[in-house]
């Protein structure tokens, strides 16, 4: 899976889930601070990952995460490793 695919499944699931707008997703956008999701969206954000890379995410991993870019970061180093 590439980058570009994991960031368009992300957006995707940001869009459908989280009702958020697709002009503002961009790489640098912070999920919190621009989005307003909170802790309770971010939990659901890594559940709704984990079903669709059929790996399991290490909560850790996702801790220092702010942006999407870093979102999709941490998806390609499970994805691909």
């Amino acid at each position: 899976m590439t980058d570009a695919e994991i960031e368009q499944k992300i957006k995707d699931i940001l869009v459908e889930e989280f009702e958020c707008d697709p002009e503002r997703l961009k790489a640098e956008t912070n999920l919190f601070t621009e989005l307003d999701l909170d802790s309770i969206d971010a939990v659901d954000l890594v559940v709704r990952l984990q079903q669709e890379i059929q790996k399991k995410v290490n909560p850790e991993d996702f801790r220092q995460i702010r942006t999407l870019g870093d979102v999709v970061a941490a998806v390609s180093k499970l994805v691909n490793t």
